[in-house]
């Protein structure tokens, strides 16, 4: 035994050999643990797991250091469906006993099995969708979160008895008994599912009883064989001649026309104009009332209207935001790897308008060091795809080089584009930039060959 004071060897010895502490109440109170780790791991071997919660609780109220008692009650946890609590009991008694636990083989097994613990945690959030359910009184969508809890989770005893108990309030007696026999076999002595069998049984006795029929008084009836046949009479009888009837059948309709002329018809009218002027009246009121939530309704969605629009105006913002940080970055990182016409590329798609102040020291700082090099690079590739033939090409890197810089190399820029534009037959295009270079360059050579081709 384990000194409570010092947690020196005590032997067993009814003081500490290394404290003297006294260990007379110590010794009890683990025997009494030990009785209740034993009655409850008797119980749990007979299934009676309620009662064996009962008896752990108690062997760990006596002596929290039962790391059989824990490890067992997490078990019994575990069997019922209470995977949380399980591994709260499990996770405890690791802290206590690091070393030759159990505990740690449990765990092991079920933080390996990650499609249980996916399983788990949605068994957790059904069955607390179902409560909600239930206190909002939608017991049929309680029913079928429940069904699908139980689904997942068939041990779950609670989920059973709250099930029980939406049948029986929904008068489903037959369903909500087969419901708590299958509660009944995970654990086999639970108070609370008793309690609902017992008051099924209770409900269906008496459902049982009121549906027999009442059997016909014999007393006033005679029977008597006739050959094969049995023959049943009142004993009374007494057999009038045709005439005799005639005249009270007769005289029958005549007392139901006037009862009916006198006594039924005019209540009948009254009773249809009474009833029909309510139905005016609820109609009316419905209509009213209808028409006080169509409005309201009106309302509603004309504020989930502006709702959307603003969120989706809010949504576009961003991705624009991100789109315009997206490509400084891209600018950013082409221009630290020397690639100066990637950069300068990508530069030329920022929208600025959507860039922070200190997002636009950096565009402006990248755009300073990479319009010379970027404008350069460009020309030079334009110049290179004219000289060869490739106005296509020429035309794309002159017509950017242009587009920032028009007076680019003296108006060159403005000419060779021109040039491009006319030698790949876009004569509508290429206009403009001799326009350009006649108006901004007189007297050149350059101009005067612009002239002549506007001409």
């Amino acid at each position: 035994m384990i000194c409570y004071r010092c947690g020196a060897d005590a032997g067993k010895g009814e003081s500490c050999p290394s404290c003297g502490a006294d260990l007379h109440i110590f010794q009890k109170a683990i025997r009494i643990s030990n009785s209740y780790y034993n009655d409850g791991l008797e119980k749990a071997s007979v299934r009676n797991l309620s009662g064996a919660i009962l008896s752990l609780k108690g062997a760990l109220r006596f002596n929290k250091y039962h790391i059989e008692a824990r490890n067992l009650l997490g078990l019994v946890y575990y069997e019922m469906g209470e995977v949380v609590d399980a591994l709260s009991e499990w996770v405890i008694s690791k802290s206590y006993q690091q070393e030759d636990n159990r505990a740690s083989f449990y765990l092991d097994e079920i933080q390996q099995n990650q499609a249980h613990l996916k399983t788990v945690n949605q068994t957790i959030k059904k069955y607390n969708q179902a409560l909600l359910y239930c206190r909002q009184d939608s017991r049929d969508l309680a029913i079928i979160q429940l069904k699908k809890v139980l689904a997942l989770n068939p041990n779950l005893v609670k989920g059973h008895q709250l099930l029980a108990l939406l049948y029986i309030q929904e008068g489903k007696l037959e369903l909500a008994k087969k419901t708590l026999r299958v509660a009944g076999k995970i654990d086999t002595d639970n108070t609370l599912t008793r309690r609902y069998l017992k008051e099924v049984n209770a409900g269906l006795k008496e459902k049982n009883a009121n549906a027999k029929k009442t059997k016909p008084d014999q007393d006033d009836l005679i029977s008597y064989q006739s050959g094969n046949e049995t023959i049943i009479m009142p004993k009374r009888f007494k057999e009038y001649s045709l005439g005799a009837t005639l005249l009270y059948i007769l005289l029958g309709l005549v007392i139901g026309a006037a009862v009916t002329a006198f006594l039924i018809v005019p209540s009948v009218k009254k009773t249809a104009q009474s009833e029909a002027n309510k139905q005016v009246l609820e109609a009316n009121d419905m209509i009213a009332t209808y028409t006080g939530q169509i409005a309201d309704l009106e309302d509603q969605i004309a504020d989930l209207k502006g709702d959307v629009s603003t969120a989706e105006s809010e949504s576009k913002a961003v991705l624009f935001r991100v789109s315009a940080y997206e490509k400084l970055l891209n600018a950013y990182v082409a221009f630290a790897g020397k690639d100066i016409l990637t950069a300068g590329n990508a530069l030329a798609e920022v929208d600025t308008s959507y860039l922070s102040e200190s997002a636009m020291e950096i565009y402006n700082t990248v755009n300073e060091e990479v319009t010379a090099s970027y404008l350069d690079e460009l020309y030079q590739q334009g110049y290179a795809a004219y000289s060869n033939g490739d106005y296509d090409t020429a035309c794309e890197s002159l017509a950017a080089v242009v587009e920032q810089d028009p007076n680019y190399d003296e108006g060159y820029a403005s000419y060779y584009l021109a040039q491009s534009y006319r030698k790949s037959d876009n004569l509508e295009a290429a206009i403009p930039h001799y326009q350009y270079v006649a108006d901004n360059y007189p007297g050149t050579e350059r101009a005067r060959t612009a002239a002549n081709y506007i001409e």
